[in-house]
């Protein structure tokens, strides 16, 4: 794969869909660099949601402009990272640094993200930010580049499921470089 057509991933879903994980795994398994989107926010987005209240448009932006920054930057080499991405315009934001980016939304049902989120140990978001996630989340729309991928597998069936939504099978021959 020439670096070119390397992928550029974001990762995107409500808190606890499993970002992290199907994100780590398709970076390795597309041989490009990773990021966790919530290494980019800035402290005081942590101790607001680590307080129990949801980030707002204002709160978001820089950390928004951070990813479009990395998205940018990886742009010809490829790369995945995770951001919640709920609405279509802050995915409008993040496509506009890199026009060839790809959204893979994971979906689940609130039931089974609320488990998960109540489940994990030592993340700053707390379980009952996820309804405010909800409420604002927009689908990835016909125009816009990208895939939804079910999560209500394990772990390892949504990764296989993001890395076909993502990197869909070659042609016979083009894997070898034939016409």
């Amino acid at each position: 794969m020439s670096h070119s057509s390397a992928p550029l991933v974001v990762v995107m879903g409500v808190s606890g869909s499993g970002k992290t994980t199907v994100g780590r795994s398709l970076a390795q398994s597309l041989g490009v660099p990773y990021a966790e989107g919530d290494d980019f926010h800035p402290e005081a987005n942590v101790t607001k949601m680590r307080a129990g209240h949801p980030l707002d448009d204002e709160d978001r932006r820089p950390w928004l402009e951070e990813i479009a920054r990395w998205l940018a930057g990886h742009a010809e080499s490829g790369g995945v990272v995770t951001c919640s991405a709920l609405k279509r315009r802050y995915r409008d934001r993040l496509a506009s640094a890199a026009p060839r980016v790809f959204f893979l939304h994971l979906d689940g049902s609130a039931e089974l993200i609320a488990a998960r989120i109540s489940a994990r140990r030592g993340h700053f978001m707390p379980p009952d930010l996820l309804r405010s996630q909800l409420a604002d989340l927009e689908p990835l729309g016909e125009d816009e580049a990208g895939a939804a991928v079910p999560i209500d597998g394990t772990p390892e069936e949504t990764a296989a499921l993001a890395h076909a939504a993502v990197a869909p099978p070659t042609a016979p021959g083009e894997a070898d470089g034939r016409p």
